[in-house]
């Protein structure tokens, strides 16, 4: 099973158009899905948009009356996921975003990277249609988290387009002293990889385009605001000791018996 887990506030515009065009994804790449999205206090339309989605699709909406932030939304989007698996070694999360700047049809690589036993996914932008302080940002942060959330093999740790299988999720979220998220926005997405990795077996990522011409509203980021928030929380991301995982422990080698060597009796 695989759980498309979206985070939404106020996206009524792309989040109806969004389903549909993952249902058409799954119809040409058939494998069990479930669509996972929390309504994090929308005041838009999103709720009404939403509603005859169910009756049409594999859909789970999680809904709060205020908003309590991306991390916030994002750990229980991955929460409601490892309560439903039954196979979490086979099942896995997918985050995606819900404002357009990531296209759904890529969702198939991320499938196959873990169909290829990778326990974590991660897009790798190329930026389409972002201003210049967008890009600089962008870059900022990623060397900015490197040290507290690197992850090997990665060179985009702000990325929202990440998928994991269950297992890591479950086993990152029991090794996280309280709260999952100890960051917000940005950070989340960086401290979200690193935590995953820290029990994963294989990293592997995917190019993606992250397309700024598509979004349906205006940027919600202050470049400000946000170079400030990412400063304050670039020592946020603090990965504890991992704790050893019955399921993952190796199985202790059989004893073997040796056999003494009689001496020859004497004459």
């Amino acid at each position: 099973m695989i759980y498309v887990c979206i985070p939404s506030y106020n996206e009524a515009d792309t989040i109806g158009i969004l389903l549909w065009k993952i249902r058409k994804v799954f119809a040409e790449f058939p494998r069990e899905y479930h669509i996972l999205v929390l309504d994090d206090g929308s005041t838009d339309r999103s709720a009404d948009v939403l509603e005859p989605y169910k009756k049409v699709l594999p859909l789970t909406v999680i809904r709060r009356d205020r908003r309590e932030g991306y991390a916030a939304a994002v750990e229980t989007l991955l929460q409601a996921a490892v309560e439903r698996s039954d196979r979490p070694k086979r099942d896995s999360a997918l985050l995606l975003q819900a404002d357009f700047t990531y296209d759904a049809g890529r969702i198939p690589d991320f499938v196959r990277r873990l169909e290829s036993g990778a326990d974590l996914v991660v897009g790798q932008a190329t930026l389409v249609g972002a201003p210049r302080w967008y890009r600089w940002l962008r870059s900022w942060a990623h060397r900015l988290f490197r040290k507290s959330a690197n992850v090997e093999g990665t060179s985009d740790l702000a990325n929202g387009f990440i998928a994991c299988r269950l297992i890591t999720v479950r086993n990152a979220m029991r090794n996280a002293p309280g709260k999952f998220f100890a960051t917000e926005g940005w950070a989340a997405n960086a401290e979200l990889q690193a935590r995953v990795a820290q029990v994963a077996r294989s990293v592997a990522t995917v190019d993606v385009e992250e397309r700024h011409d598509m979004r349906q509203r205006p940027s919600r980021v202050r470049p400000l605001a946000q170079a400030l928030a990412l400063w304050r929380l670039r020592k946020g991301i603090v990965l504890p000791p991992l704790k050893t995982d019955p399921e993952r422990r190796p199985r202790p080698r059989p004893r073997t018996r040796t056999r003494r060597k009689r001496r020859p009796r004497a004459a």
